[in-house]
């Protein structure tokens, strides 16, 4: 480690001394002795630098994967603020261990906030999915399913963790979650919709390739990216032309979903489409939208080219 653990502790400690990254790298790899440190000091560290702190591992583990700061987000995890178990949510998204997934579904059904139950609650559909990969524990993924089923069948909880529960458990196929989807699809709350529509995505059913493909030209935003996810989830084709529209969308955000769900495809078509978009950002010179295309093209090499007989 390149700087003494007490100090690394003790900076972070002092809201006078900035965050640096050579202090965040320091909490990279804890052993046991290192983690019961952290957890003595982790209360007096400035609530403030505790939200930054953990916001910063979040970053940095999704750009650096030889950082492991699986220690430092279960601590967080058990935060007082609501801000910090949030975060810390999120930091966790590579800890894929039974010990987190037992405090994710405690979260999930008794935090005192919405905003921490929400993110607890999405963060299960990782494990429910492992479970149906048969790489995870099945009765442990099963009990995640449960909780899924049981705060989204509840009326009384948050439409927030709702929406999460149903996008949770979208990821497998017990009987009665199709009719979920379908029931959530025509449910009054926008919101909801369009979480059913992430859910049809995860679910890998084509049943719902009309649906992604209507809404796919839908006046709601949140609704095209939505099912422009869905198409490059189901792998439809026949989207391609209605992504071809989006693609000359001003709208960020939905541009690049289009552009990943076309790599997703496959395809001659979404191919020629890709490298149109490519010349678009060269000329721009566009380096972000250049690298979204750029791995789009290179999953549609993986998929290979239509082939004509």
């Amino acid at each position: 480690m390149a700087r003494d653990f007490d100090t690394i502790l003790s900076d972070l400690s002092d809201k006078d001394q900035p965050l640096t990254a050579e202090s965040i790298y320091g909490l990279s790899d804890l052993d046991a002795a290192h983690t019961q440190s952290l957890i003595k000091v982790w209360g007096a560290i400035p609530v403030d630098r505790r939200r930054q702190l953990v916001r910063r591992l979040v970053e940095i583990s999704e750009t650096n994967f030889d950082m492991d700061f699986t220690q430092v987000s279960r601590i967080a995890l058990t935060d007082l603020d609501n801000e910090v178990r949030e975060a810390a949510i999120e930091a966790s998204w590579t800890d894929e261990s039974p010990d987190v997934l037992r405090r994710l579904m405690t979260m999930a059904s008794s935090d005192l906030s919405t905003g921490v139950r929400a993110a607890a609650t999405s963060a299960l559909g990782r494990f429910i999915l492992l479970g149906e990969l048969e790489e995870f524990d099945a009765d442990l993924a099963r009990q995640a399913q449960n909780i899924a089923l049981k705060l989204y069948n509840d009326p009384k909880e948050a439409l927030e963790v709702r929406r999460r529960a149903l996008e949770a458990v979208a990821n497998c196929g017990r009987e009665g979650v199709s009719e979920m989807i379908d029931a959530a699809y025509t449910a009054p709350s926008e919101q909801m919709r369009v979480s059913a529509l992430f859910a049809m995505g995860r679910s890998c059913d084509p049943k719902w390739g009309a649906v992604v493909l209507r809404e796919l030209a839908s006046e709601n935003p949140e609704m095209r990216f939505e099912a422009a996810r869905a198409a490059g989830e189901l792998e439809l084709k026949p989207a391609v032309p209605y992504l071809a529209d989006i693609l000359l969308e001003k709208d960020r955000e939905i541009m690049q979903m289009a552009i990943w769900a076309l790599g997703e495809i496959g395809g001659n078509e979404a191919r020629n489409l890709l490298e149109e978009m490519m010349e678009r950002a060269d000329l721009a010179g566009d380096d972000d939208l250049a690298e979204a295309i750029e791995e789009a093209m290179e999953a549609t090499s993986l998929i290979g080219e239509d082939l004509e007989f």
